[in-house]
């Protein structure tokens, strides 16, 4: 990032806030139902054992961030776009394939996950919920512009507040919280081992850095607000982590102090009740349910862009007419609809997700590989090619991710690996 080209815009803090806010919402959709499950299982598992490993996903998280945002901001085109215009449409399929199939999935199991959160704060069934749910969120996208989407995706952020919130009602001993992040003690236990593995299958996720580029396509901003988009992208991770942490917490605080297992996030949010308070319960569900407002509108809208980028269909949620994005529209609807019955078939989410996890662990360092040659190649991105620093971090990220992707898939087929 090239901290002093940020000079010229601390005058004009109105055209400041024109830029922000995309990093936050593309960041803050990893943390959707399906990662707080993990977390929640995570801190369960092995209490603040792991708070040290949540800290260094920052680095990885932020350079992958920004360098999608370079790419989206110079190209004028989101991720799937850039691969088929410069790899063709074999590769597009490819990518397609590896992230439809995981953001179909991930809708079904946040469909649930935000369900169950409602069912937690009223007391009614959650496969009530689902339906409603999904309808909520496709009205959003049908009926909303990019930019009213964007409006209600920043207020939904608000709601993560709760996060911190049950972390602080849950009284953990914050000196050894605080040792545990930053004094790292690496163990070579199957359940220790098993979690480290998910935490970074879960959150490298390949929509966020896409939504990324579709969310720079939408807003067209001039080439000189790089620096601030590059910023936004950074913040939108940092307060992503900040939240990653304080699950951690929460659930190792209470569920691991008490050796009590979870399954899914709304194990988590019902288990905190007994353990913390009613509040510290409610206050979880709350911020389990804005997790899914924010991530199911951009796991529909990506499959939609994803699958029109194959075909070149005219494509966005800020097209004047959406009769020229049926579609695509059609897609995004299509999306929702299927993660609802994926749900309401009783297919066991756990087993989605853990489909889900080969899928994305397969495609996350072939599509994060990619990211970095876009990124990287002067014929695509010209004086703004990714070099130095930023592109050592990016590669070294891609070797992380490809050796924890390896690492846990033998895992999970030798099955030998412990239980998260």
């Amino acid at each position: 990032m090239r901290l002093p080209m940020l000079w010229p815009w601390l005058g004009r803090p109105l055209r400041i806030m024109r830029y922000l806010g995309a990093g936050l919402i593309a960041g803050a959709s990893d943390n959707d139902p399906t990662t707080v499950g993990t977390l929640a299982i995570i801190g369960a598992s092995t209490g603040y054992r792991l708070t040290w490993l949540v800290l260094l996903l920052l680095p990885m998280l932020v350079t992958v961030q920004i360098v999608s945002t370079r790419l989206g901001a110079v190209t004028r085109q989101h991720f799937l776009e850039v691969i088929a215009a410069c790899y063709g449409r074999r590769w597009a399929w490819v990518a397609a394939l590896l992230v439809v199939s995981v953001c179909v999935i991930t809708i079904g199991a946040d469909l649930e996950g935000g369900a169950a959160a409602l069912s937690l704060l009223t007391g009614r069934p959650w496969p009530w919920f689902v339906v409603p749910l999904a309808l909520f969120v496709g009205g959003l996208l049908l009926f909303g512009s990019y930019t009213a989407v964007e409006r209600a995706l920043r207020y939904v952020l608000l709601i993560f507040i709760a996060y911190p919130v049950a972390a602080f009602l849950a009284q953990p001993p914050w000196g050894a919280v605080l040792a545990a992040s930053f004094q790292p003690a690496v163990e070579f236990s199957g359940d220790y081992l098993s979690a480290a593995l998910a935490l970074l299958g879960t959150t490298l996720t390949s929509y966020v850095y896409i939504w990324q580029t579709v969310e720079i396509k939408e807003e067209r901003p001039p080439l000189a607000a790089l620096p601030l988009l590059e910023l936004d992208a950074a913040v939108g991770i940092v307060v992503t982590v900040a939240m990653f942490w304080f699950i951690v917490v929460a659930t190792g605080a209470t569920l691991g102090a008490s050796g009590q297992r979870v399954q899914t996030a709304q194990d988590a949010a019902a288990a905190l009740a007994p353990l913390a308070g009613p509040l510290a319960g409610a206050v979880f569900a709350i911020g389990l349910l804005g997790s899914a407002l924010i991530a199911l509108p951009v796991l529909a809208a990506t499959t939609g862009y994803c699958v029109a980028a194959l075909y070149g269909w005219p494509a966005g949620l800020s097209a004047r007419s959406k009769a020229q994005t049926w579609r695509f529209y059609a897609v995004v609807l299509g999306s929702l609809v299927l993660g609802a019955a994926l749900t309401l078939l009783g297919i066991d989410p756990m087993q989605l997700l853990f489909v889900a996890s080969i899928v994305g662990g397969l495609g996350t360092p072939v599509l994060l590989a990619l990211l970095l040659l876009l990124a990287r190649s002067e014929r695509v991105m010209g004086a703004y090619a990714v070099r130095g620093w930023l592109a050592a971090a990016g590669w070294g990220t891609v070797a992380i991710v490809s050796l924890a992707s390896v690492a846990y898939l033998v895992q999970q087929f030798l099955g030998d690996g412990g239980s998260v």
